[in-house]
């Protein structure tokens, strides 16, 4: 685990909460543009997770690779995506991460670590496991994490990735973001364990479940299995235990879900909640999170508005990225 005097620790709290803020306000203004249908796009939203990924964003290394989802918003602000490639990808447009071709599944910024977001549940497991293979292989001390939802705890791919990563002590790391409902079912309608992090003993590596938000405790987990990993101790299990506070989808209704399970969990709201802890530690004063919250805003607003005054995806973009070397083929 990372050591570190007073003002480091109050510097990586005030990197934790700016982070969380970030993620809300980018997730609000995508709620609030497509309700308002200022713009179009697709999205699933990640509200309500943003302790897990503030913590991966202070914990990974810049050259430390992250395979997440199509609910990966918050995963990939935290690992450092620009917003402006971000928002750019999910509506269409050129100056996206992949130019409007992706869309808001397939999401990747190499720069930042950002391997691969994926579209099918449970099909990040098994990149991962080749991604901290070339790792080991080259000799470097580089740590991929791959991200995932208690769904995809179910899939054989998740389960092939688990067992491949442990019989080749990988440095790997595992890091499950269970909001509760896979899609629209709850998990304890989809497995009989309790605690998906038990499943981890099945691989002989270590499984931990943690506050999915209270990002000191998910940042604590993550430093020991990121530190075991880099070290060369093979692969770890992290259940990270949080909700999902909108739909499967942007739209959705969620008729599946108790409204008072979703009351309670709102009411418990990560991101305020770690302000408060600030506030009552002395870490930060009412004036800097003020401060915070206002930069957030700023940030994701200028993204936004040079995303909407960036030019749509062409046609021409179809056979681009297709080929190493363009081939014609005949009529």
């Amino acid at each position: 685990m990372n050591r570190c005097g007073q003002g480091d620790r109050d510097d990586f709290r005030r990197r934790l909460y700016a982070l969380m803020v970030l993620m809300k306000t980018a997730d609000d203004r995508l709620a609030k543009g497509i309700s308002t249908g200022e713009f179009m796009c697709v999205y699933w939203p990640s509200r309500g997770q943003e302790a897990i990924a503030a913590a991966m964003g202070v914990v990974l290394r810049t050259d430390d690779q992250l395979v997440t989802t199509y609910r990966g918003l918050h995963d990939l602000i935290g690992k450092g995506v620009p917003l402006q490639e971000i928002f750019g990808e999910m509506m269409g447009r050129t100056v996206g991460a992949g130019r409007g071709k992706g869309g808001t599944m397939h999401i990747a910024n190499p720069a930042s670590g950002v391997m691969l977001s994926t579209g099918i549940v449970g099909a990040g497991p098994p990149v991962a496991v080749g991604l901290a293979l070339a790792g080991k292989r080259k000799g470097l001390d580089r740590v991929t994490v791959v991200s995932f939802g208690d769904g995809a705890a179910n899939t054989g791919s998740f389960h092939e990735a688990a067992n491949m990563a442990a019989l080749w002590d990988l440095p790997l790391v595992f890091v499950c973001q269970n909001n509760r409902y896979a899609e629209m079912t709850p998990t304890s309608a989809t497995m009989k364990l309790e605690h998906v992090a038990d499943r981890a003993a099945g691989y002989a590596m270590p499984g931990v479940r943690v506050d999915g938000n209270d990002p000191l405790g998910v940042r604590s987990a993550l430093d020991d299995a990121v530190g075991r990993a880099r070290g060369g101790g093979g692969p770890a299990f992290i259940e990270c235990v949080t909700f999902r506070f909108r739909g499967h989808y942007f739209g959705d209704r969620m008729p599946y879900m108790p409204k008072d399970e979703l009351a309670a969990a709102m009411a418990a709201d990560p991101v305020p909640r770690f302000g408060n802890y600030l506030l009552e530690t002395g870490v930060c004063g009412e004036d800097e999170l003020r401060r915070i919250d206002d930069e957030a805003l700023q940030q994701v607003e200028t993204a936004v508005q040079a995303v909407m005054t960036a030019d749509s995806t062409s046609a021409d973009e179809l056979e681009r990225d297709v080929y190493a070397t363009p081939i014609t083929f005949p009529v």
